[in-house]
This record gives structure tokens, C-alpha cells and sequence, in this order.
């Protein structure tokens, strides 16, 4: 249940904080005093969208806060609890939106996603438009209607991830069939290819070894000259060798070891170089041996690297990708080849995913025809309470082909009604007029709302186009159902407005420099006021004050 909702900055509301109580609560006031602005707060701080524009004139943000009591909704309390998000019973939106454009949200004070804020927001609360009575028209806003009431949310979701299943997989099929048209070309060239890089045999680091031994054969003759140049100082064979003064450098320190302790370390160091100098002589003469001259060699490298080259080349790739093209076309030779193999199996598996589809849309028209009749009888024994007697509601489902499936499963629905008694069935945007299509709308939203388990349910002046004795058996729908659930209504009737458990007047206030809007919770006295002002209009009279204090009387009589 919605306990409190504050706003801050948003249009030309710059602080406004209301509390709400169970049952039936309505919002009243004068055209444009800002009514509507509240729902579309209420839709803000719920994951709706909302930009920059939205901001009071020459403030940096609009903040938007909504408290809820979850006390009787344990899968959202769960919900918040499987993502640290939980604060027990209680539950504490809010979103602050800036003048640029930048959104921020949070749940019970931590950041969050406006994704979050609006799966959060769906089970909480259910925001009725005064406008909905337009889309009513539209077969998708009936066909989901049907399904809420009902209840056959699960099922249709079941249903439509088995058609998402087969529907993929039809199209992994299609693509197999389109590309067995070209499948023998496509094998010849990959057998070709694949037979190219079989003939050159490249191993894996070949390419880089190559280059770095034609690296060393071109330069080979510099090498041997650095490395004979090299053994000279160090052979013992020369005159004053690296060797031959290395000795002599260890002779000069061992005998004064004797006199300080200090120089055997340096004498160590000395032994040490000796070994070293040794050792890289022996390496020098292997490297020097090793040096291949041979101009055959060298000929074969030069016509290995072209080779490898010239298939870089012919499939515009560098020399070092080709190991990993030779694998990715022999993956595709052997996927080519398996192709048929794949194209039973894929078959295979689409008939499965249609005959599992099949079979959960067949269960989903089952229980979507009865739930259809209930529906229909709900409503039209609701249209005579509506002003609309003898009248008559029914939902047509259209049976598909399984060609011509749909996500939602094998049935189109329409919404059908007779106004009145001797008018045949017929599509409901065809024979309703207005103040019809407004008072069925109701209807079937209120009806509908009892497929949900959503606790709190705001109209946003569904009620629009109604009067008189109609306009009192809406506020009756609308009592009715605040006696299951937390109803938010804003209105224009004063009808409806006598009905509610608690009303708020919502106005605008000027300074002559700055508009802004203002609440008031009106007490029993004031409401008189207030629906006097929504009777009588401009002039209000003490006839106007005796009828309104009448109605208010005799809405609470009927409630006892």
C-alpha cells in the first residue's frame, strides 16, 4: 500500500508531501491546478520516463519520493531480499531527475536502476490513465486484458519463450537450406584452398623462424668476421689477451690476500671471471662453427618465404594468420560436410520446439476461453450498473493457424458489445460512443483488477464523459473496489468525489510572480465546500451547500 509520496520541483509544484490512508482516497480541483501532475509524479518515482523539461523553472532537480508498506506483498519483500535491497515491511523509493537530462534512482537509499524502479514499481502499483479508454480499442491492449484477469501471466510467458525458442531455431534451419544451394561450389573452393596450404605445410612459428635464420645467412659473413676478431682478445694465442691479462691480475692480488682480509672477495670476483671468460670463448667458437655459408640453404629460405607469402597474399592476410585461417576453413569444410547431419538434427529439433509450443498455446486458448466467459459475464452484468442496461459484453477469440502463430499463442481476441438490448454484438471501437467507450473502460479495468495482486490502483479521471446517475454508479465501482484495495482517484465529479474515504483539493496559488500548486486533506466541512464548488461551478449558492452536504450524507448512509 502507497503510504506517502513527496515532491519536490517538478512543474509547478515546488514542495508538496501527502499521506495516504486504505480505501478510497480522491483528488479533486480546478482544471490545470496540477491534479494529473501527481500521477505523473506518482509514474516518475516508479520508472517512468522523464527529462530535463520536467524541472520547476530555475531549480537544478526534481526529487520524487514514494513510501510503501509491503506488509502484504511477501514475492516483492523477497524480491528486494534476493538483492540486499530490503528494509523489511517497508519500502522507500526515490528519483531525482536533473535539469539536463540525468536520472538518478534508489531503494530504500541504495543506487539502483530505473529498470529496477519500474519491475519494483509494477507490482506495487497500477496506474490507470485518463486516456486508456483509447487504446481500449486496440486488439493487444484487450488480448493482455484478458490474460490478467484470467491470471494466465505465467502461461504466457511459457508460451512465448517456447515460440522464441522455435522461431530461432526455424531460422538457424532457413539459413542451413539457403546456404545448401551453394554448398558444392563453397566444398570445391574450401578443397582447393585446404589442398594449397597442405602442399605448403606451415607449422606453427615456421614463418618467424624463417625470417630470423634469412636474418643470419644474409649477414653471415659479418658475423664470422666480429666472432674471429672476438677470439683474438680473448684466445691465449695473442699478444695481451684478455686472458692472458686476466692471469696476471690474480697473480698481482693472491700473495696480498695475507695482509688484508678484505681482498679475498675481489680475488673470488677475479677466479669467477676467469671461468666466465672461458666459458663465453667455448660459446664464441660453437656460434663460429655453427655459421652455414652455404648459398643452397640461402635459396631455399629466400623460395620458402615466398611461398608463404604468396598465400598471405592471395587471401589478404598478413604471413603470421595463416595457422589460423587453415583452421577456421577446414571448421567450415567440416561443418559443410556435416551439413546434411545438421540440417536432420536441426529439423529435428524444430519440430520438437513447434509441438512444444503447440502445446502449451492449446492449453493457454483453454483457459483463455473460460476466463473470456467469466470476463464477459462480469462485465455486461456491470454495464447495467453503469448506465448502460440491457446491454451486452463479450470476448471473441479467433483461432490461428499454427502458420500464423503469434508469441502470445493461437488466438486473436476482440472485444465485442451491444449498447443496447436488440443491437447485435460488434467491435467495441465501432459502436461506442464516447461517454460508452469511458464507462466500459472503467469497467473493465476494475474487472480486470481482480486477475492482479497488485494492492494500490490509481485513475487518473477514467471517469471523464459520464454524469448524472451514471457519474454516482462509477464512484459506486470505484467504492467497491477501494473496499479490496487502495484506490487513488482523480476526478471531476462530485458524484464520485462524495464517495471517497478521504479527499484532497489540489489548487494553484500565485504570488503574481511565480505559480505553484497546493494540498489540502479536506475534513467534513470543507469537502461540503468543495463538492458544492464541483456542483455548482462559479457562483456557489446555499442550495449548492445543502445538496452537497446531502450527497456527502448519503454516501455515508449507503456505506452503513
Amino acid at each position: 500500500m502507497l503510504l506517502r509520496l513527496q515532491v519536490r520541483d517538478f512543474a509547478i509544484i515546488d514542495q508538496l508531501e501527502i499521506e495516504f490512508a486504505s480505501g478510497m482516497t480522491v483528488l479533486t480541483g480546478e482544471t490545470g491546478a496540477g491534479k494529473s501532475i501527481l500521477v505523473d509524479a506518482l509514474g516518475l518515482v516508479l520508472g517512468e520516463r522523464g527529462s530535463g523539461q520536467i524541472v520547476r523553472n530555475g531549480v537544478k532537480r526534481a526529487e520524487f519520493s514514494a513510501e510503501f508498506d509491503l506488509s502484504a506483498l511477501p514475492v516483492v519483500r523477497q524480491l528486494l531480499e534476493e538483492q540486499a535491497l530490503d528494509q523489511g515491511n517497508e519500502c522507500l523509493l526515490r528519483r531525482v531527475i536533473g535539469a539536463d537530462g540525468r536520472s538518478r534512482a534508489y531503494i530504500n537509499g541504495n543506487a539502483a536502476t530505473v529498470q529496477q524502479l519500474k519491475v519494483l514499481g509494477e507490482s506495487l502499483l497500477d496506474i490507470h490513465g485518463q486516456h486508456f479508454h483509447q487504446s481500449l480499442v486496440r486488439r493487444p491492449v484487450q488480448r493482455d486484458l484478458l490474460d490478467h484477469f484470467g491470471g494466465l501471466l505465467v502461461q504466457c510467458e511459457a508460451t512465448d519463450a517456447a515460440y522464441e525458442q522455435w522461431r530461432v531455431l526455424a531460422e538457424q534451419l532457413q539459413r542451413l537450406l539457403a546456404a545448401d544451394a551453394n554448398r558444392e561450389s563453397r566444398l570445391d573452393l574450401l578443397e582447393f584452398q585446404l589442398g594449397e596450404f597442405k602442399v605448403l605445410a606451415l607449422a606453427g612459428d615456421e614463418y618467424e623462424e624463417l625470417l630470423a635464420e634469412r636474418q643470419k645467412v644474409l649477414h653471415s659473413g659479418r658475423l664470422a668476421e666480429g666472432i674471429n676478431h672476438a677470439l683474438a682478445l680473448l684466445s691465449d694465442d695473442a699478444v695481451d689477451n684478455a686472458g692472458s691479462l686476466l692471469a696476471d691480475a690474480i697473480k698481482s692480488v693472491a700473495p696480498l690476500v695475507r695482509y688484508d682480509g678484505e681482498l679475498l672477495s675481489i680475488q673470488q670476483l677475479l677466479d669467477s671471471a676467469t671461468i666466465q671468460l672461458s666459458e663465453a670463448t667455448a660459446a664464441l667458437q660453437q656460434y663460429g662453427a655453427s655459421l652455414d655459408m652455404d648459398p643452397t640453404r640461402r635459396d631455399w629460405i629466400e623460395e620458402r618465404l615466398d611461398a608463404i607469402q604468396a598465400i598471405a597474399r592471395k587471401h589478404r592476410i598478413d604471413a603470421e594468420e595463416i595457422p589460423t585461417l587453415h583452421e577456421r576453413l577446414k571448421l567450415e569444410f567440416e561443418e559443410i560436410t556435416r551439413a546434411e547431419e545438421r540440417g536432420r538434427q536441426l529439423d529435428d529439433a524444430v519440430r520438437a520446439a513447434q509441438s512444444n509450443f503447440q502445446v502449451l498455446a492449446e492449453a493457454l486458448s483453454a483457459v483463455r476461453a473460460k476466463a473470456a466467459k467469466r470476463f464477459s459475464a462480469a462485465v455486461t452484468a456491470a454495464m447495467s450498473g453503469l448506465g448502460m442496461p440491457g446491454g451486452k459484453f463479450d470476448i471473441q477469440l479467433t483461432r490461428l493457424q499454427i502458420a500464423d502463430a503469434r508469441p502470445w499463442g493461437l488466438d486473436e481476441v476482440d472485444f465485442l458489445i451491444s449498447a443496447n438490448p436488440g443491437q447485435p454484438l460488434q467491435a467495441l471501437a465501432r459502436v461506442a460512443s464516447g461517454g460508452e467507450l469511458s464507462r466500459m473502460s472503467l469497467a473493465i479495468q476494475v474487472i480486470a483488477s481482480d486477475g492482479s495482486s497488485i494492492p494500490t490502483m490509481v485513475f487518473d479521471e477514467v471517469d471523464s464523459g459520464v454524469g448524472g446517475s451514471v457519474a454516482e454508479m462509477v464512484g459506486r465501482r470505484l467504492q467497491e473496489l477501494g473496499e479490496r484495495r487502495q484506490v487513488l482517484c482523480v476526478t471531476h465529479l462530485p458524484q464520485v468525489a462524495s464517495l471517497a474515504d478521504a479527499h484532497f483539493r489540489i489548487s494553484k496559488v500565485t504570488d503574481g510572480k511565480a505559480t505553484r500548486t497546493g494540498l489540502r486533506a479536506l475534513g467534513n466541512d470543507e469537502r461540503i465546500q468543495e463538492i458544492a464548488r464541483m456542483l455548482g461551478g462559479v457562483e456557489i449558492t446555499p442550495k449548492t451547500i445543502d445538496h452537497a452536504a446531502e450527497m456527502l450524507a448519503g454516501a455515508r448512509r449507503k456505506l452503513a
